[in-house]
């Protein structure tokens, strides 16, 4: 046992009574109080408070353990949730690649679309030109042909008019001729002069028919070409 002198006794209870310190831990229990009753109290109370201070430490030691162990877990939850974070960033970074290639071959695909187009509008335009010189070339055509038809129809008419009129013509003098050489003949002109006179009747009747369809057939070929 350990034994403190009366003043060491003394100054340990007024330490105490003062400034609330004790003596601590398992010192207390080989202290011997050497029958001081006061000293035996300080002893008591002081185990008793390092009982309370231990339990104390203990619980709060606890504490710390279990704080400790959520805090390891935390750091564990954060680690993963960084690794996480980590692989979303990654992705991101991937995804923004991507959409920036995409982009990249959207402005491509614009700007061809962009040329196609333009090219497009002018081969309209280029398209648009040449129908309408077709179209002034069939206009021109076309009136060139009613041109060549009408000069064509003009002089079949001519033509045909012309001969009409020699045929009257001849026929007229032939049989003049013959009435003529019959009468100086001393002939009977009696038919012969029937004749003559039916020929040129049926003649200037078929001349004038004849004159007369063409002219029609002229008139009618020139109100469908209008």
């Amino acid at each position: 046992m350990i034994k403190f002198g009366k003043d060491v006794r003394k100054q340990l209870m007024q330490l105490a009574e003062q400034k609330k310190l004790f003596l601590e831990g398992n010192i207390i229990k080989v202290v011997d109080s050497e029958d001081d009753s006061e000293f035996a109290t300080y002893l008591q109370a002081a185990s008793e408070k390092d009982k309370t201070s231990r339990k104390l430490r203990l619980d709060v030691t606890k504490q710390i353990q279990t704080q400790y162990r959520e805090l390891q877990d935390k750091e564990q939850q954060n680690s993963q949730l960084m690794e996480e974070l980590r692989e979303t960033l990654a992705n991101m970074e991937q995804s923004a690649t991507q959409i920036e290639s995409q982009n990249a071959e959207l402005l491509q695909w614009k700007d061809e679309n962009e040329r196609m187009s333009s090219e497009l509008k002018q081969a309209l335009m280029e398209a648009e030109v040449a129908k309408q010189e077709a179209l002034r070339a069939k206009d021109a055509a076309e009136n060139d042909l009613d041109l060549i038809q009408k000069r064509t129809q003009t002089e079949l008419i001519g033509t045909i008019v012309k001969v009409a009129l020699w045929i009257v013509v001849g026929v007229g003098l032939v049989t003049t001729i013959l009435y003529a050489v019959a009468i100086i003949w001393k002939m009977d002109t009696t038919l012969i002069g029937n004749a003559w006179s039916n020929m040129f009747g049926i003649l200037l009747t078929n001349s004038f028919s004849i004159i007369g369809t063409i002219m029609g057939v002229k008139y009618a070929t020139e109100k469908q070409n209008k």
